[in-house]
Formats: structure tokens, C-alpha cells, sequence
């Protein structure tokens, strides 16, 4: 036993480039790239082949290819990788009812009070992560610590394929190395502040007074304190339970290009509402989240009377904030995120009539997901220009 609670975070390695990998033994072993081959594509997921020539997603294809000419270049599959996601979700609930998706390839897991059931956490963590690779073939991380804040940390020390546990006694020596960057939240701006104050590494925060990193940092250094003595009470949420389902990317460099961001956006909206249908769910609110270089962060909401788990649909909604935001303040953006929420089951979907343009779209959805399995940089580009 950990300690009151067991969390395990498990990521799906690179998740759509090994999907490409798994189904295409011609990709194994190899670099590859996930994404579209237009002027202004973006990489949605680089292998870790790929990543040892410092490609990564959200980069530009362009300047990805030129950094590994050898890449092998695959268009965004996402009906497939929305397939392997079901199957990685029903496998953690085969060990918890708790489980909280955090997008397609990412999951909390609460394991407490399994023990009669599945036994020891500690062995249970590495069943589920065998059990994984059986019923996908896919290979991921996983963190157990006894907040979700640790064990997020924990799976993402040691990748690809690293198992991590944290026991409760040794919380406070496992997190005082990390350096200040590994705060949920903190990016390189926020980073260099609490390095001009002092705190480089967790341990910095830990030995400092609660008071002083409140008069250093306002009120963000509440959070950061308690973060840095690993303290989190947060539960893991089921799916039931979720009030929203969402997917948002922090940028090693700032993204300045529209068109990129709309392409990204496309990226994510595909993500999230790919959750949506496989959980049997539909949404009537998107929210769309923007951070600038210097930290300020906004919220753009939109809601509509009938919920959908249309793409189509939530993308025209979630584009329309972009542009809209675009349009009134546009800066570069260091993070973009969309989530949905206000939640309907799939019944609300159709309704008593159903609409035809409503069909019509989820036609076009099939239509689409079989195109860019065949031709994903064509739909990528279209989707994705200013």
C-alpha cells in the first residue's frame, strides 16, 4: 500500500505514431511522423525514432521532414485510433469502475480499496500495464503515486514503457530533484519567474514558508506550494461523473501562424469529439482555451440548444471562437486547448425527428474518417486554413 489512495496514470506511448507502427510492420522500428504534407500541416504525433531527430507535435511537417529526411509519413487515422482508445479505456475498467480519460491515449485509474479484488496496487499496476499491450498491442507509462498531480509525474519520468511508484514516505525525496518546470501549469515564462525568485526545483519550494511563496508569487503560489509537497485531494473523476472532456497542448515555441493554430484546433476537436462517440455521449457547450506568452490565459464559450457529437458540427463552433478571438486580440499563443461539456446521452442526438443536416454531418464524419485514412493530408489542409 502506497498510502490512503493508489493512483495510477497510464499514457499510451506515442500514440498515433505506434498505432501506425502496430498496423504497418514496414513502420517498426522506424521514425515516424503522423500528419498531413501541405505547406502549413503540422505533426500530430512523432515516433520515438522520430523524436531522437528532435521532431515533435506541433511542429511544422516541413521543418520535422527536414530535421528527418528518412520519416516515414502517415495521415491521421483517427476512426482507428478512436478504436484502440476503447479498447485501452475497457481494459482499465476492468481493474476500477474510477477511471477518468483524460483524452484518447491518457487515463487516471483509481485503485483504492482493490486490494481484495485485485490485491497489492503495486502488482496490480504491473498487470494493467501487460494487460494493456495484450488487448491493444500498443505499449505505455504508468505512474502509481497517491495523488493524481504524482503519478502524473511519476509515468512521465521514465518513457517509453517506464513503470514508476511512488511510496508515500519517500513523496517529499522524489520530488524535490524535479525541476520547476514539471508544475502543472508553469511554461517557460511562468518557469523563469520562479527561477528569479529562487525556486529552480521543487525542493525550493518545499523548504520555503507557505507564507513566503504566497508573498513571492500571489496567489498562483498557494497551488504551487501544496504541489510541491505533492499535496492534491482531487478525486478521480468516472466518465459519469466528468463534467467536461477536453485536450489542450502547451507549445515548446510560441505559435505565431494562424493557420497553424487552426490546424492544431482541428486536431483536438477530432480528439475530443472521437471521446465523445465512444462513450455514447453528446455535448452542447465547447470551450475554447487561449495562453499567451506572458501567462494571461482566456476562455471563449459557446453553447448551442442540442447537443452533438458531430465533428463537423463542433469544429464549425470551436473555428468560429478562434476566429472570433483572432480577429478581436490576436497574439501569439504559447497554449491552446478545447474542451466540451454539458453532456447528453447519444438518444438526445437524434431526437423525436431526426434532422436531416444533423445526418447529413455525421454522414459527412464517415465519409471523412475514411478519406483521411486514405487521404488524411487533403482533409487535414481543407480543415485547416484560415
Amino acid at each position: 500500500m502506497l498510502s490512503e489512495r493508489s493512483i495510477v496514470h497510464v499514457d499510451l506511448d506515442a500514440f498515433f505514431a505506434s498505432a501506425e507502427q502496430l498496423d504497418d510492420a514496414s513502420c517498426r522500428d522506424r521514425p515516424v511522423l503522423v500528419g498531413g504534407l501541405g505547406a502549413r500541416s503540422v505533426v500530430a504525433a512523432a515516433s520515438y525514432e522520430a523524436r531522437a531527430y528532435g521532431c515533435r507535435s506541433a511542429m511544422p511537417m516541413a521543418e520535422a521532414r527536414r530535421r528527418c529526411p528518412g520519416a516515414i509519413v502517415r495521415p491521421v487515422r483517427m476512426r482507428r485510433y478512436v478504436e484502440l482508445s476503447r479498447q485501452f479505456m475497457e481494459t482499465l475498467r476492468s481493474f476500477s469502475p474510477a477511471v477518468e480519460a483524460l483524452s484518447l491515449d491518457e487515463a487516471f485509474v483509481d485503485l483504492t480499496g482493490t486490494e481484495r479484488l485485485h490485491g497489492d496496487p503495486a502488482h496490480t499496476v504491473r498487470r494493467l500495464v501487460d494487460c494493456v499491450h495484450v488487448s491493444t498491442g500498443l505499449h505505455c507509462s504508468a505512474g502509481l503515486a497517491q495523488s493524481k498531480f504524482v503519478a502524473k509525474i511519476a509515468s512521465d519520468l521514465r518513457k517509453p514503457r517506464g513503470l514508476v511508484m511512488v511510496p508515500a514516505a519517500g513523496l517529499m525525496e522524489f520530488l524535490a530533484p524535479l525541476e520547476i518546470s514539471r508544475l502543472w501549469g508553469v511554461g517557460p515564462v511562468a518557469a523563469e519567474r520562479f527561477r528569479r525568485l529562487g525556486y529552480m526545483r521543487f525542493g525550493d519550494l518545499q523548504s520555503a514558508t507557505r507564507e513566503r511563496v504566497l508573498a513571492d508569487l500571489g496567489s498562483a503560489g498557494e497551488r504551487a506550494w501544496l504541489l510541491a509537497q505533492g499535496i492534491d485531494e482531487r478525486p478521480v473523476e468516472s466518465d459519469h461523473e466528468r463534467k467536461s472532456i477536453g485536450h489542450e497542448e502547451t507549445f515548446g515555441e510560441d505559435i505565431t501562424d494562424p493557420r497553424q493554430l487552426r490546424e492544431i484546433l482541428l486536431r483536438q476537436v477530432e480528439s475530443v469529439s472521437g471521446q465523445l462517440r465512444s462513450r455514447g455521449l453528446s455535448a452542447r457547450t465547447v470551450t475554447l482555451k487561449i495562453r499567451r506568452p506572458d501567462f494571461t490565459t482566456m476562455t471563449r464559450q459557446a453553447s448551442a440548444t442540442a447537443a452533438t457529437d458531430s465533428t463537423a458540427q463542433l469544429w464549425r463552433t470551436a473555428s468560429a471562437l478562434l476566429d472570433a478571438w483572432r480577429a478581436a486580440e490576436w497574439s501569439p499563443v504559447r497554449l491552446l486547448g478545447v474542451s466540451l461539456s454539458g453532456f447528453g446521452g447519444v438518444e438526445e442526438v437524434e431526437g423525436l425527428f431526426p434532422d436531416p443536416d444533423a445526418a447529413r454531418e455525421r454522414r459527412l464524419d464517415a465519409a471523412t474518417d475514411a478519406l483521411r485514412r486514405r487521404f488524411g493530408e487533403s482533409v487535414i489542409r481543407r480543415a485547416g486554413g484560415a
